[in-house]
């Protein structure tokens, strides 16, 4: 039998537990399978994501496989990008409760798993925050705490704070009894940046130094069919449909479902593709099987974006932006790029007029035009003959 240490450290700014133990092969295998385990180079180590609800059955599925576990998982901490550490108290067994509740109503109204988990991530650390104080007695107070502690501390993006007073207020409204008024959180407004784009020669440019096979057909499918990193992940080959050049995305964003194109120059890319890795579900599964990680996939256009010598901060994501971009300098109706994207309404796909080129390649710098009307004038004065 294999000892495992578990090992509390922080990791990306969040707190975890490393799983320690004698290098054996058959015990990494078996780790490696366990839901929620992940690797780190940095540290060298599994881990988890420390969650003092979920831990002890974790510790469980551990000694069901026959693993002797010692160390202690650690009370939670929160680290912000400047490192500052900062203790929170594990939640009490009411507050557990209110959690779980907190859970459940979410999923009882058919909330994606990411929503419920990044709604459940918010409200955990907002219940651990106000510590042992009583959930009836929770008001307004607390609430503006908590919201200026994970700006300030925790330095959290404008996109990251919307997100988390959404989740606040679902919890307002689901608790009536604390004294939270949900309408009255402040929500702070949208972010108003244009999307990076890359030009149509950066695009090929970047599938060209992409060697890995696989790693070229997903970044192709990402610009080629205009898809979320979501939707690519969920993919599976009973959703592609090669004799009406179409692409069968089910429960995008919003649970829609939708059709969108498939490139016909893909074709003998995604062939070679198949016959290569022979995937058996998933268009893109994992070495191990089952799907494939948004993680890895970030991580490898980066790798392969640094190659093409793309300076651009490019996600996976842009590359949507770049589909949609493309398509409306290409004179492609508005309203079939909305349908092609799975856009609910018509002013979240009319971002990309600002940035496309076709119209602003014609209007003129006031700069060249008084330079050339400059440079006109002084051709004609030389011209003057002088009798």
């Amino acid at each position: 039998m294999i000892t495992i240490t578990l090992t509390p450290f922080v990791h990306n700014f969040k707190s975890v537990i490393g799983l320690k133990f004698p290098y054996h092969f058959e015990s990494k295998e078996i780790i490696k399978k366990l839901d929620g385990v992940r690797w780190t180079k940095t540290h060298q180590c599994f881990y988890i994501v420390y969650d003092e609800l979920t831990i002890e059955a974790f510790k469980q599925r551990l000694i069901e496989n026959k693993f002797i576990i010692a160390g202690n998982e650690p009370s939670t901490v929160e680290q912000n990008r400047k490192g500052v550490i900062t203790d929170l108290k594990p939640l009490n067994k009411e507050k557990v409760i209110v959690y779980e509740s907190f859970i459940q109503s979410l999923k009882g109204k058919r909330f994606s798993e990411s929503t419920i988990r990044t709604y459940g991530g918010f409200i955990r650390q907002f219940l651990r925050f106000t510590e042992e104080k009583e959930i009836t007695l929770i008001d307004a107070i607390d609430v503006r705490l908590y919201v200026e502690w994970a700006v300030g501390k925790l330095n959290y993006s404008v996109s990251t704070h919307r997100q988390m007073v959404s989740g606040l207020r679902h919890f307002a409204y689901l608790y009536p009894a604390c004294a939270i008024n949900p309408d009255a959180i402040y929500m702070p407004s949208k972010d108003r940046k244009l999307p990076v784009i890359l030009d149509i020669k950066e695009i090929l440019h970047l599938l060209q130094v992409t060697k890995n096979l696989k790693h070229r057909a997903v970044i192709a499918m990402l610009y080629g069919s205009g898809l979320r990193i979501g939707e690519l992940l969920n993919l599976e080959l009973k959703d592609f449909d090669f004799y009406r050049n179409q692409l069968h995305i089910r429960n995008g964003k919003g649970r829609k479902d939708r059709y969108t194109t498939i490139a016909e120059t893909m074709r003998p890319l995604l062939k070679n593709y198949h016959d290569t890795y022979k995937p058996k579900v998933y268009f893109i599964e994992n070495p191990k099987g089952g799907k494939y990680t948004a993680a890895s996939v970030r991580q490898f256009l980066k790798r392969n974006c640094k190659l093409a010598g793309i300076k651009k901060p490019i996600t996976p994501h842009d590359l949507r932006h770049c589909y949609a971009t493309h398509l409306l300098e290409n004179g492609t109706d508005i309203r079939y790029i909305q349908e092609l994207l799975g856009h609910s309404r018509p002013e979240t796909t009319m971002i990309y007029t600002h940035v496309m080129k076709k119209d602003l390649r014609l209007i003129k710098s006031p700069l060249d035009i008084g330079l050339n009307n400059i440079s006109l004038r002084n051709d004609l004065d030389n011209n003057v003959s002088i009798t």
